[in-house]
């Protein structure tokens, strides 16, 4: 079986440690991801799996013939090649396997005997065939046309240059180019940060039929629970395995964490208490010894350290402008891009305080709405109408460009806040993933994603009761996203939003307006608008229930006496679930503990040097392993169950 094993990687930069003793076992089946907070080593692990950073020490094995492919987060670009002819390049180390069974060929042609060496090339001969075979190779134009149409490319972009393609979309020829390779080990750093909804729902089922392993990194938490069953977290250099989908692994991790603070929190209390002994008795000379006892206990103290993601920060922004009880009529709205229309009909109102998420496929308009909303583009049919008193603000991932200047980031971002809002700047800031020297960078230097949270930072400092957000969620960590979406929920007036992340959308709304782009005259766009959260909306889509009225097709939630009933009769199911579920996640991970403990024991020399010692370790670590299979087995029937 083709695996990739690490055990006891070490790597720092400089004076600080990165990894500290990491073991990690990926074989075909696994589903992983890594967890941490932005600068823990997430990628800086992923790189050193995929063999382009060698660690400091330790030892990395690779079973012969395991195929490892890697797609880092960003920076790959690709030109000079039609997209078809850039894809089919996954399929390289194949024609490589060709010309050796080629080769072989010739060798055979020319043999004169029928000895063991003749067998041994047929033999050779027979697996390459066979290898390239079972690749897909010989059916790879079909597959390259499958992959990237899921990835959201039409037949049309196929014969289109790479180099016409922008960053989001070159990561995705990337992404669609690792999936073609059909490696034994799949490494994804942040695949989906370019991907719309559509194509993730298409790389999850994609992932599910996946034979190999795979180790993931995401910021999507959907994404995650329904892609991978283990968790990795990377904290303070060190990494801990957690079984169960990432959901699982907060919960616990949720309470880890706070035992973790409680333990600081008393820490820093000894610490107080001891150093106020020290001042008061280090200058008497009756208490000197026992003064200088105090400070060797305080030097040999373990010191318990709490990274600043942890730190809870609270923030809050200016409070609206009073509301009119309507924030925004829409009559008759239409858009079109020559003969291709987006936007036919539409007709909305939205009260003030309501939260709509405008869904739909690519192309079907969404950013266009949002656009006219925003007073972006003011080429289009209809009419909108703000409330009196609306003061709208929008975000975009085009307000990046705009982010210019030689003045610092703390520099600028102080001139811009209201007076009131100034001390909580740093901190506002560290929440949107500004932290430490970075708040020194000038403006003109930054990333475009650290631009990005930038205007979308400045934008939320400025008083407004209705705003207009395309994508606000990326380039942000789940830490980030919390806080962002905390702030939201708090915020008293009315949001319009665009986001591919799904349990971002579904916490979120109140709303849903679902958008989808027309064929030609005889097909025009319409609109449906779900009186219900993304959630509502997505039980309603699968059920297909769609009533017709005039241009927008209107979806009632049901709020009766019967539906409460129903949600009242399922609560006290769903808290036996839930008290089964934390008993198996407590016997999973005591199971872990042992079987870490067993896989220490097989590391070290006296043990895997000596047959039986090594014998009845592993046979230990086999115990574990499957009791850990059978409990993750119960765990996902009855997380499904609870689901």
């Amino acid at each position: 079986m083709a695996f990739v094993q690490f055990s006891k990687i070490a790597l720092a930069f400089g004076d600080r440690d990165i990894l500290k003793d990491v073991s990690l076992h990926l074989a075909a089946g696994s589903r992983a991801c890594l967890a941490g907070a932005n600068g823990s080593g997430k990628s800086t692990l992923m790189k050193v799996i995929a063999g382009e950073l060698p660690a400091d020490s330790g030892e990395r094995a690779v079973q012969k013939g395991t195929r490892v492919s890697y797609l880092p987060q960003s920076g790959i670009v690709h030109r000079g090649k039609r997209l078809r002819d850039e894809a089919e390049t996954a399929f390289a180390p194949l024609r490589a396997l060709l010309a050796e069974a080629e080769r072989i060929g010739g060798l055979l042609e020319s043999a004169r005997s029928d000895g063991g060496a003749v067998a041994a090339l047929l033999e050779e001969h027979h697996r390459l065939q066979e290898q390239v075979e079972n690749s897909g190779y010989y059916r790879r134009e079909a597959l390259v046309s499958s992959v990237l149409n899921g990835l959201g490319f039409s037949a049309n972009d196929l014969d289109r240059d790479t180099g016409e393609f922008s960053g989001g979309w070159q990561m995705r020829i990337a992404l669609a180019k690792v999936l073609l390779e059909q490696p034994d080990i799949l490494l994804l750093d942040e695949p989906t940060n370019y991907l719309d909804i559509e194509a993730r729902a298409w790389l999850e089922n994609w992932l599910e039929k996946f034979p190999g392993g795979c180790l993931l990194v995401s910021h999507d938490r959907f994404f995650l629970d329904v892609t991978v069953n283990e968790v990795y977290e990377i904290f303070q250099g060190n990494l801990k395995r957690y079984a169960g989908n990432y959901s699982a692994y907060e919960k616990l991790r949720q309470t880890e964490l706070a035992n973790l603070m409680k333990r600081y929190a008393e820490q820093q209390e000894e610490i107080a208490k001891t150093e106020a002994l020290i001042r008061r008795f280090r200058y008497k000379a009756s208490k000197a010894a026992f003064a200088q006892e105090l400070i060797k206990r305080l030097d040999k103290m373990e010191r318990i350290e709490i990274p600043e993601n942890l730190k809870k920060i609270n923030i809050s922004f200016p409070p609206p402008p009073h509301s009119p009880r309507v924030a925004l009529t829409i009559e008759g709205l239409g858009k079109s891009y020559g003969a291709r229309r987006v936007l036919s009909g539409l007709d909305l109102t939205l009260d003030s305080g309501e939260r709509l998420v405008v869904a739909g496929p690519n192309g079907a308009g969404k950013t266009t709405l949002l656009r006219i909303l925003s007073g972006g583009d003011r080429d289009f049919e209809g009419r909108v109408q703000f409330g009196a008193g609306i003061s709208a603000g929008y975000f975009s991932q085009d307000a990046a460009e705009a982010m210019q200047g030689s003045e610092q980031v703390l520099e600028f971002m102080e001139a811009q806040a209201p007076t009131a809002l100034i001390p909580k700047v740093r901190d506002m800031l560290g929440a949107f993933l500004f932290r430490g020297d970075d708040v020194y960078k000038p403006v003109s230097v930054l990333s475009g994603g650290e631009k990005s949270r930038l205007a979308l930072l400045h934008m939320l400092l400025k008083p407004m009761n209705l705003l207009i957000l395309d994508e606000p969620t990326n380039h942000l960590d789940l830490h980030s996203k919390d806080i962002l979406l905390e702030t939201l929920r708090q915020f008293r007036g009315t949001i319009i939003f665009v986001s591919h992340d799904r349990a971002f959308m579904e916490a979120l709304s109140t709303k849903t307006l679902e958008l989808s782009p027309g064929t030609g005259p005889s097909d025009p766009a319409h609109a449906w608008l779900f009186y219900g959260d993304y959630g509502y909306y997505l039980d309603k889509l699968n059920n297909n229930i769609v009533n017709n009225t005039n241009n927008v097709n209107i979806i009632v939630n049901k709020t009766s006496a019967e539906q409460r009933m129903h949600n009242k009769q399922n609560q006290a199911a769903i808290r036996r679930l839930e008290r089964q579920e934390a008993e198996l996640l407590n016997a999973i991970e005591q199971l872990e503990s042992e079987r870490a403990h067993w896989e220490a024991e097989l590391s070290r020399p006296a043990v895997y040097s000596n047959g039986e010692k090594a014998k009845a370790a592993k046979l230990k670590l086999d115990e574990y392993a499957a009791l850990i299979r059978e409990k993750t087995a119960e765990w996902e029937a009855l997380a499904a169950q609870l689901e």
